[in-house]
């Protein structure tokens, strides 16, 4: 089996490192166990389960007044990976999942967690805002409070759609459902609510949606709002590693890259190896097969005729 083939069936893989779809439905399961350990315990203890929503829950949900919401500045972030229903968390995972999959299948890894925290910011904002500028919604507001990752599988869920409204799911029925009728359908079920008192909460999903559509617009017109994201993720764990010494790395460099012996002088010959294949798989991962020279392409044509 050639190293090209043995690497991309590893790439499918739940534990494949860089799987950014695999690490938000991680942390949104560590973050609902977590959760329902603490509110187990308040059972257990004999506690009135009202205790655990105002001791613990309302501290990280987003609440509805905006006074307290700037005393609880957390929440603005934890709030997208809090569950405290298990079809909630269920409902989060499947959408999450569906258009995660498919989005990190076109583009690769780089725009799934920008999108996820844009569209619970965006979520927020709109939820904040509705609540306690709008007369009919203000009345409601200290009852009030955002949880969960709905805004943010919104904006994953319209950033795709917007990248691919053609692409078909379900092929076995009728050749296929195209992905905007199902993201309708996704919309729809936030629009219905507007007109109740959880339309502050709607109006958050609806304002993730908009923000994923606007993201990946923008991405599609060469500007990537994602970036700074990535530099200073990359920025920070480089800190932890230690700087490779100068005469090693050259060494490294002329030993395992290239492969001079009994070659004319200056004609030297790409030597494949495991380390540059995952290299090139993992560029392709996070940014696309687009993104690779006509050099990386051959390497890849080579390295899938040898083994290693």
């Amino acid at each position: 089996m050639s190293v090209l083939h043995k690497n991309r069936r590893r790439s499918l893989l739940l534990g494949h490192d860089g799987n950014t779809l695999v690490i938000l439905i991680a942390i949104n399961l560590i973050f609902f166990v977590g959760i329902n350990f603490i509110k187990i315990s308040y059972f257990l203890s004999g506690m009135p389960i009202d205790n655990y929503y105002n001791d613990f829950l309302t501290w990280i949900m987003v609440p509805g007044q905006a006074s307290k919401l700037v005393t609880r500045p957390w929440t603005v972030l934890l709030h997208m990976f809090s569950h405290d229903g298990v079809w909630s968390l269920i409902g989060t995972l499947l959408w999450l999942w569906g258009f995660g999959y498919i989005l990190q299948s076109l583009t690769g890894n780089r725009h799934l967690a920008p999108l996820y925290l844009y569209g619970g910011l965006a979520g927020v904002l709109a939820f904040s805002l509705s609540v306690n500028l709008i007369p009919v919604l203000k009345q409601a507001a200290p009852s009030l409070a955002l949880e969960g990752g709905k805004a943010s599988v919104m904006a994953i869920a319209l950033a795709t759609t917007a990248l691919a409204p053609g692409y078909r799911i379900f092929p076995m029925i009728n050749g296929g459902i195209p992905l905007w009728v199902l993201t309708m359908v996704f919309v729809i079920i936030d629009y219905a609510t507007i007109a109740s008192s959880g339309a502050g909460i709607g109006l958050a999903h609806l304002s993730g949606a908009f923000a994923g559509f606007l993201y990946m617009s923008r991405v599609k017109a060469g500007s990537d709002w994602g970036d700074w994201m990535h530099r200073a993720y990359n920025w920070f764990f480089s800190m932890f590693e230690p700087a490779p010494e100068k005469e090693q790395t050259e060494k490294l460099r002329k030993e395992i890259f290239y492969n001079t012996e009994n070659n004319a002088p200056f004609v030297r010959k790409a030597n494949v190896t495991q380390q540059r294949v995952d290299e090139l798989l993992d560029k392709i991962n996070q940014k696309g097969i687009q993104t690779l020279t006509d050099e990386e392409k051959e390497y890849l044509r080579e390295a899938s005729k040898e083994e290693l």
